[in-house]
């Protein structure tokens, strides 16, 4: 009783921390930076196999069952973006040769100071077939806020911010030695509050948009080892529809309103291979359904009347990634990885107050067991990120009436550091066959 009693404060604590919070990682406002400090270490790659240890439940709960006892496991990330908009033309009024704007400067750094995020994980053998667990984290967020709050694209935005809480109770079940199939239910707190000028003087006061709510959605996923020494998982997020309520406050009135909001599914492939007793290769592919976020009305919700909408019109999107770790001994391990990503964004779609394209991640990491119950990783990856470009020159889904155009040349640093506790001693375990486990 006294050890499932310090389990349960154990996760409740991880949730209690959670405070969720970001500048985007991964396509438009979603994280994957945050979810694990192993996985950061070696760009996610695997994560659907197991590859990057408890972190993976975040991607496919199957592999809860790759855990055997009772662990715990927290994430702490740190996330500097920097996106700094320099326009590329004049600021035009009405049509593309109108009159110039008044104001013609940049947002310098739409990036803030950045934004700490962070992921726990527990997994708890029941039999020797049977997990239970919890995860919690922050898959979507955004922190945008430019540095000049005056500048020539103010109509289009002052500031966003996009925060999220995910916590998803989890089930794994080993069908057999080479099988295992998991499930988790994903019950999300949104939160969104987006700022712009309500006209184009330096002087206007903002239009804010802001609401949240709490909705659900789910998670499922299997792992195969067909081979000694070789994990397939494979699995599936749904998308969460997230009805919001709040405020459209205008210099004139507040009005009430509501919108639903249809995050993306998404599917992760993954493999992770045992070359010999040192060196362990992974690879993963993760699509992501952003087509479905298109045009979304926002109402009244007292009469259902439209108040504003807000259009992305974007695309799916791809993250290949590949990796490798090193057991240089016993306790340290150390791990290396570079993904690609095709960005949901593209410079007919962009907005102001995301940065985003297509990027390269490059990674590296280690892991120390401090203990036989105890260990240490960290993560560090640079993300470079393509120009990105904003056009709002007559064919932009946000399209007003001021015609701009912006260059910036963006970049991540992304640091990370996690703990991992195992609360029972191996030889308590109940009896289990693995056939392919992290070190």
């Amino acid at each position: 009783m006294k050890s499932i009693v310090r389990y349960t404060a154990a996760a409740t604590v991880s949730v209690a921390a959670l405070l969720a919070a970001g500048a985007a990682s991964a396509s438009s406002f979603a994280i994957r930076s945050g979810q694990s400090a192993e996985g950061l270490g070696m760009a996610y790659a695997g994560a659907a196999a197991g590859g990057i240890g408890m972190g993976s439940m975040a991607w496919n709960p199957a592999t809860i069952t790759m855990f055997p006892g009772r662990n715990s496991q927290w994430n702490a990330t740190y996330l500097y973006a920097n996106g700094d908009y320099n326009p590329t033309s004049v600021t035009r009024l009405g049509a593309p040769n109108g009159p110039a704007s008044p104001i013609q400067n940049g947002t310098g750094n739409i990036g803030g100071d950045g934004a700490f995020i962070p992921a726990s994980y527990s997994a708890w053998q029941l039999t020797d077939r049977f997990w239970i667990g919890l995860t919690t984290g922050a898959p979507f967020g955004l922190r945008s806020k430019p540095e000049n709050q005056v500048h020539a694209a103010q109509v289009y935005g002052r500031s966003a911010k996009v925060q999220t809480i995910n916590v998803s109770p989890t089930i794994g079940y080993q069908v057999n030695d080479w099988l295992s199939i998991g499930a988790a239910l994903q019950v999300q707190y949104f939160k969104a509050n987006l700022k712009q000028a309500a006209g184009i003087a330096p002087t206007a006061p903002n239009v804010i948009i802001e609401g949240d709510t709490i909705d659900f959605g789910y998670r499922f996923g299997l792992t195969l080892t067909p081979l000694q020494g070789t994990t397939i998982g494979l699995a599936y997020r749904s998308s969460i529809r997230q009805t919001l309520e709040g405020t459209l406050r205008t210099p004139l009135a507040v009005v009430p309103v509501k919108a639903n909001l249809n995050l993306p599914d998404s599917v992760v492939f993954g493999v992770s291979q045992v070359i010999n007793d040192q060196w362990q290769a992974h690879l993963g592919v993760e699509w992501t359904n952003w087509s479905r976020f298109r045009n979304i009305p926002i109402v009244s919700r007292f009469n259902g009347a439209p108040a504003t909408s807000l259009n992305f019109q974007y695309d799916d999107s791809w993250f290949f990634s590949a990796g490798a770790e090193y057991r240089y001994n016993r306790d340290l391990t150390l791990r290396a990885g570079v993904a690609y990503e095709l960005s949901a964004v593209n410079d007919q779609n962009r907005q102001i107050f995301i940065s985003d394209n297509d990027r390269l991640w490059l990674s590296a990491g280690a892991s120390y067991q401090i203990t036989d119950k105890l260990k240490l990783d960290i993560g560090y990856t640079y993300i470079h990120v393509n120009k990105a470009k904003v056009n709002y020159t007559g064919g932009h889904p946000q399209q007003q009436a001021v015609f701009y155009s912006a260059q910036a040349e963006p970049y991540i640093h992304i640091v990370s550091a996690g703990l991992t506790y195992r609360w029972d001693n191996p030889t308590e375990t109940v009896p289990v066959r693995p056939v392919v486990r992290k070190y």
